[in-house]
């Protein structure tokens, strides 16, 4: 038996964190994601409880100011957040838990998880970023997605972002998804076997 792993994955717009989080889900049975909460109203097709946890602004305003978030910003006029139950009813499941949040959810999360001793044992961030700003902007524009208003924005974002790597445990330089993906990997393998984690009882048989 070993202690749970809270591996929190941040990255500036473009990063390549969705693709790097949904590898490692791919890849580890004993891994999940928490479902956000979120004002925004449902999609087609989506389903309260499996894709999010859709609450009312008034019922989301009551949960933060019971302090259920770890973490929760507002996005577009919408809100989004982290419930604190979701990620420790994983951890009582035997699961450990994924997060992918930008770097100010990231300090939210380690704000709260230093007045929570169960948080903060498990907790493990990690940063990813292109090598260059360049880099960074071609992935952005190669997405097709964005206008130029909106990819110089979120450029502006990115440059608050990168500056704060040295608040995380690791840092990740961007490669190729497959070499991201296996530096990931190999840091949550480490994470899972430290000491600090093991709850073993060495017994004659």
């Amino acid at each position: 038996m070993r202690r749970p792993v809270l591996f929190l994955i941040s990255a500036p717009s473009g990063g390549g964190k969705t693709t790097v989080c949904n590898a490692l889900l791919a890849a580890n049975s004993g891994l999940s994601r928490v479902i956000t909460c979120t004002t925004r109203p449902p999609r087609p097709g989506e389903v309260n409880g499996v894709d999010y946890h859709f609450y009312s602004p008034e019922e989301f305003d009551r949960r933060v100011v019971a302090g259920e978030f770890l973490e929760q910003a507002s996005v577009y006029e919408r809100r989004y957040g982290t419930r604190k139950a979701s990620v420790l009813d994983l951890f009582r499941e035997g699961k450990d838990v994924l997060l992918n949040i930008d770097v100010q959810g990231a300090a939210s999360v380690r704000g709260v998880a230093a007045r929570e001793a169960e948080l903060a044992a498990a907790l493990v961030t990690v940063f990813l970023t292109p090598p260059t700003r360049a880099e960074l902007e071609q992935r952005l524009r190669g997405r097709g997605s964005d206008s130029n208003e909106v990819i110089a924005r979120r450029m502006t974002e990115a440059q608050v972002e990168v500056a704060r790597w040295r608040e995380f445990d690791y840092l990740v330089v961007s490669g190729t998804p497959a070499q991201d993906a296996a530096r990931m990997q190999a840091i949550l393998d480490a994470e899972r076997i430290r000491s600090v984690r093991s709850d073993l009882e060495w017994k004659e048989s």
